[in-house]
């Protein structure tokens, strides 16, 4: 079943466009999340500053409870959790689990965390509680975990009967940022103009059985570093721009799903303006509503009818209810959710090692800063935050000779939905669509606490690269996991009911 597009033209002759749906159970809730003004804020080294001074829009915590209507093969609700923060931690992704397990006994392989990854949120794990403002961290990591349980249970109290339609499009506000320096002689984090960027966009209309409309699902593979070391305001990014722009039009609901971005970011970014964020979310929010407009209503396939007369021969189409065999295709349920080993880089430095180069940062900053050099001690400051984070992460790695990495797969009707560990580059997402063509494929990346960091194509290797350098599984490990998640793809075919 191939996602369609109004717009397409087909080589081979059709007399019904069939468009892609999920007939399921499904309920959606949100919430404001947003941190107090003073929190500890400093995702960037970068920074100058250390705690939020303001708030720009709120935060939003957004819960999807998604259920097969056949309880046979869906015993237990799938639940997406998807935050505006950067990352999650293992330990506050502990918290969270703890937190909907007051309220409803779900299974562990039934919870999937996600973040749009918005840089501008600030740095709000548990490790950075002795830095300024980090004493609010405990605070609100608590009651967050408690307003994801609330929602939780109304999702899970409002479950109903509804139909989710797909359909892509695309939009260019994300580009590579793999770019060579060459009088530095280096990568940088930047912006490559003739390289072409993944620029696909993939919607969902969510709807209950009387035709209104319950949700709206944006999927976009774009890091969401419009602001950067100068803002110091907590912030959504773009997506905050995104969803008011649907929301405005579909009067319900927009869920922002990040997709594999490791090497993808909007073409105007690491900037302090409001403006800028502002503007990139519109462009996007635009081209999904764009997309949202041209799909059918929900339940109907668009058919020939055949000729009219007139100044000349009409061809007609028009939409017609779907068929039974539609139906129960659109109705088959299935899901996988699991590790999958990739093997550790070889030339991973001991925490040890990285806690006496954070040691010797410190001390040239502070040397820095006793001499009056506010350059030389921001730089430092900046390359300690490297070691320090590195060092956090290196801490939390599971032992053994392999990286467990969380991946979930669910077979919903025609879609395919894959929730993935960490940062991938684009190549995950954009291979498994062409390998599997005739069903739209969401994928929603930066899930589960943030531990494996970036999964780069195996060509990124050796290139001295931001995401290479600290990518902790060999190179090639992208590649087997796309592998791997095709073959779980293939079985579900197989066993779907």
């Amino acid at each position: 079943m191939e996602p369609y597009h109004l717009g397409t033209i087909r080589s081979i002759p059709t007399s019904t466009i069939r468009p892609s749906y999920s007939h399921c159970q499904f309920s959606i809730r949100v919430a404001d999340i947003t941190p107090p003004v003073g929190i500890y804020h400093r995702m960037w080294g970068a920074a100058r500053h250390d705690q939020a001074t303001g708030v720009d829009r709120p935060l939003r915590a957004t819960v999807a409870a998604l259920q097969g209507r056949d309880r046979r093969t869906s015993p237990h609700p799938l639940l997406l959790i998807a935050l505006d923060h950067c990352i999650v931690g293992r330990d506050e992704l502990a918290a969270i689990h703890a937190a909907v397990w007051e309220v409803a006994a779900v299974p562990a392989d039934r919870l999937h965390v996600v973040c749009s990854h918005t840089h501008a949120a600030g740095f709000i794990n548990l490790d950075r509680t002795a830095f300024p403002g980090g004493g609010l961290i405990p605070g609100y990591l608590l009651a967050m975990s408690r307003t994801i349980g609330g929602l939780v249970a109304e999702v899970l109290d409002s479950i109903e009967d509804a139909v989710i339609c797909y359909a892509y499009g695309q939009c260019d506000l994300a580009i590579q940022r793999d770019q060579w320096d060459a009088d530095a002689d280096r990568y940088v984090c930047g912006y490559t103009p003739d390289t072409a960027a993944d620029d696909t966009v993939l919607c969902a209309a969510v709807h209950d059985e009387s035709g209104r409309a319950l949700a709206t699902i944006v999927n976009y593979a774009c890091h969401p570093t419009t602001l950067a070391w100068d803002n110091t305001l907590i912030s959504p990014d773009f997506p905050g721009a995104l969803r008011e722009v649907v929301e405005q039009q579909t009067t319900c609901p927009c869920l922002f799903l990040q997709g594999a971005s490791g090497d993808l970011g909007p073409r105007q970014g690491f900037v302090g303006e409001i403006a800028i964020a502002e503007r990139n979310g519109r462009q996007l929010g635009f081209a999904a509503l764009s997309i949202l407009e041209g799909m059918l209503p929900p339940n109907t396939n668009y058919v020939y009818q055949g000729i009219v007369e007139s100044g000349t021969a009409i061809g007609t189409w028009g939409t017609t209810p779907i068929d039974g065999a539609d139906v129960r295709r659109a109705a088959r349920w299935g899901q996988w959710a699991g590790d999958i080993p990739l093997p550790y880089r070889a030339d991973l430095p001991q925490p040890e090692e990285i806690e006496a180069r954070l040691s010797h940062l410190l001390e040239q900053e502070a040397d820095a800063r006793a001499c009056g050099d506010d350059t030389r001690a921001t730089l430092q400051r900046a390359m300690a935050e490297r070691q320090r984070r590195e060092l956090s992460r290196r801490l939390t790695h599971p032992a053994g000779p392999t990286f467990p990495w969380k991946v979930a797969v669910w077979r919903i009707g025609d879609a395919l939905w894959i929730c993935v560990q960490g940062e991938p580059y684009s190549q995950l997402q954009v291979e498994l669509r062409q390998r599997f063509p005739r069903h739209p494929i969401l994928v929603a990346a930066v899930g589960y606490d943030w531990g494996l960091g970036y999964l780069p194509t195996r060509d990124r290797y050796g290139k001295n690269l931001y995401q290479q350098n600290i990518a902790i599984v060999e190179p090639g490990s992208l590649e087997n996991g796309i592998d791997e998640i095709s073959r779980k793809i293939e079985l579900l075919f197989e066993s779907s009911i």
